[in-house]
């Protein structure tokens, strides 16, 4: 599915870099070599990546645990 239309950028893109950048959705999209254009998705994007590196943190915990 595509969270950025202006930048073609599918959910799994974002979850992959969520996890390879700690900043705000700005930065990743800056990983994906991208800027937001008219930034209609960001309020998502952030949702989507929060959400990925919670569910990383989780998993980080089960394997430690």
């Amino acid at each position: 599915m595509f969270i950025c239309i202006c930048n073609a950028i599918r959910d799994y893109e974002l979850r992959d870099a969520a996890l390879r950048c700690d900043g705000d959705a700005e930065a990743v999209y800056a990983l994906l070599g991208k800027v937001p254009q008219c930034r209609q998705c960001l309020e998502e994007a952030e949702e989507l990546i929060a959400e990925e590196r919670a569910l990383a943190g989780v998993a980080g915990e089960l394997l430690a645990g």
